[in-house]
């Protein structure tokens, strides 16, 4: 049986599956998040994280939720983009022991800080390794499949091959700039750094920059 959660923003039906599945939301910012449940309260929405606990959101920021076919593995934290994260962020979240060793594996292998790949995923997907943007970036570090084809990582939605990739790219990109214009870099472009002369214009940009630097304690 499934249910209809209906909120007062035009046009937004939450609709909520069988206990087996989930729900994909997408964001403003062009993430997609699959949590396990998620429920008007207020004026806001509550989403139910698959680690347990709740994470409270304006419901402005949602552009749809659909049903998630695709069953997950309960162990994995996926926690939502949320704008203004400073609360959500005050804290260096750690590596879900999931992906520990990948992670650091894969930093040590390219020779980039396990601690800014950390930070990267975190912001990118929280951990979610079939999250998608609504321009196609896969995975935990978000890689373009274009992008994951330089690297030789065809099946994005591998770990493995995603963050090998990732990592590859971020390698690349701090080679050519400092952190802050390679988190730019990464997240827009680097014609979009070069255009500019350093961090875009964009809104999405600055804030991706502001939030991975939040994470590392250096903003």
């Amino acid at each position: 049986m499934t249910r209809q959660l209906i909120l007062s923003a035009p046009l937004l039906v939450l609709t909520a599956a069988a206990p087996a599945y989930a729900e994909l939301v997408f964001f403003q910012s062009g993430r997609a998040m699959s949590v396990r449940a998620i429920r008007s309260e207020n004026d806001g929405v509550v989403l139910q994280l698959r680690s347990g606990g709740d994470v409270h959101c304006d419901q402005s920021l949602i552009v749809r939720v659909e049903p998630d076919e695709v069953e997950y593995p309960d162990e994995l934290a996926a926690a939502p983009e949320v704008a203004g994260g400073a609360e959500a962020e005050a804290e260096a979240p750690a590596i879900p022991e999931a992906f520990r060793e990948l992670v650091t594996s894969m930093a040590a292998k390219h020779g980039v800080d396990a601690r800014v790949v950390n930070a990267v995923i975190q912001v990118e997907s929280a951990y979610h390794s079939r999250a998608v943007s609504r321009k196609g970036a896969r995975g935990l570090m978000q890689v373009m499949p274009a992008t994951g084809r330089q690297y030789g990582a065809l099946d994005l939605f591998d770990p493995k091959a995603n963050v090998d990739a990732g990592v590859q790219h971020l390698k690349k990109l701090l080679s050519r700039y400092d952190l802050p214009l390679a988190l730019a870099a990464y997240n827009a472009g680097e014609a979009a750094v070069e255009r500019f002369g350093g961090v875009p214009p964009f809104r999405e940009t600055q804030n991706y920059v502001t939030r991975v630097l939040r994470i590392l304690g250096r903003s």
